[in-house]
C-alpha cells in the first residue's frame, strides 16, 4: 500500500488510531516520544519524514516501533 507523506498528514489519524485503543493514548504517547527524541534518544526509524519530533513520533508509532499501551 502506498502512502503519501505529506508533513503532519502522514501517517493519517485514521491509520494511528487504529494502533492504540483511544486518541487520548495517541496524543500522550507521541508527546512522551517527542520529548525523549527532543533529549537526545535514538530515531527508530530510518530516513524520518518529517524533521519535526513529534512527526517523527507518530511515524514511529505507525510503522510499530514504539508501542502504546
Amino acid at each position: 500500500m502506498d502512502h503519501k507523506k505529506d508533513g503532519m498528514r502522514y501517517p493519517a489519524i485514521d491509520q494511528l488510531v487504529s494502533k492504540t485503543s483511544s486518541k487520548y493514548k495517541l496524543v500522550i504517547g507521541a508527546a512522551i516520544r517527542a520529548r525523549q527524541i527532543t533529549a537526545g534518544d535514538p530515531i527508530l526509524i530510518d530516513k524520518p519524514n518529517s524533521a519535526k519530533p513529534i512527526g517523527i513520533a507518530l511515524e514511529e508509532i505507525y510503522e510499530n516501533k514504539i508501542e502504546i499501551r
